[in-house]
């Protein structure tokens, strides 16, 4: 009995033998469970903002005009222009912002000149004709950078990135990365040397245009000799006719 009562009260004084399981139910537990999916998920994000914020552009490599499928020659000028759509992937791909979501569809332009006179390009004017006739101009690269930096114009601090005023200083590295973009890709040569081959890209806002690419084609006019004389229009279609509706790839 007395044996009994010593094994029965050393059960009884340590009722912690009886709790031990219970350690396991920290109130801490919960928030560490909620802790470890948010932290995963901010280091996704910020590894995407940091590819992104790396993420310098390079421009294609430019071939002769003569070489591409949407192309118009001057044999008599010896003078070519050629247009390559960037409005999808992959080819969309070399830039970091998404032109396509903007409405805004970027057009690869190439002039070789296989003269032996420069061509002056400073006054070209390129116009996009839809099938449905729709007339757009190319957009400036102030044009462009409004639209993809969402800049309304009407702030009364702006931050400047640029020659546009930036609303706000929570963008701004985004919106810096933006404007050299850009002001890196757009075509922006003032004259094609002899021998030579430029490019660069123009940009057409399309944002309320219905089928913008199917049937349309790049006017470029204002291109001018050594003389000064203005070269016959260049009128080049936007899809090769074998080619789908994607364009360009």
């Amino acid at each position: 009995m007395i044996v009994g009562m010593r094994q029965t009260g050393a059960l009884i004084a340590n009722p912690e033998l009886s709790n031990h399981g219970r350690k396991a139910d920290n109130p801490a537990m919960p928030s560490r469970r909620i802790f470890q999916p948010c932290a995963v998920a901010l280091m996704v994000a910020f590894s995407s903002l940091a590819l992104w914020a790396s993420k310098d552009f390079v421009p294609p490599r430019a071939e002769n005009a003569n070489t591409y499928p949407c192309k118009d020659v001057h044999p008599n000028e010896r003078v070519a222009m050629a247009v390559d759509l960037y409005n999808a992937s992959p080819k969309a791909a070399i830039f970091s912002t998404p032109y396509n979501q903007e409405g805004i569809i970027p057009v690869f332009l190439v002039i070789t000149n296989d003269s032996d006179q420069a061509v002056t390009v400073s006054n070209m004017r390129a116009e996009l004709v839809t099938a449905q006739r729709n007339k757009l101009e190319s957009l400036t690269s102030d044009d462009v950078f409004r639209r993809v930096a969402h800049i309304s114009g009407s702030s009364t601090s702006p931050a400047r990135v640029g020659p546009i005023p930036l609303p706000g200083n929570t963008q701004n590295k985004k919106a810096q990365k933006q404007y050299e973009e850009i002001m890196n890709s757009i075509f922006s040569a003032k004259a094609v040397e002899p021998h030579t081959t430029k490019s660069g890209f123009l940009f057409f806002d399309v944002r309320d245009v219905k089928q913008p690419v199917d049937g349309a084609h790049v006017f470029l006019t204002g291109v001018r000799d050594s003389n000064g004389n203005e070269l016959m229009y260049f009128e080049v279609p936007l899809v090769a006719s074998n080619a789908g509706s994607g364009g360009g790839q």
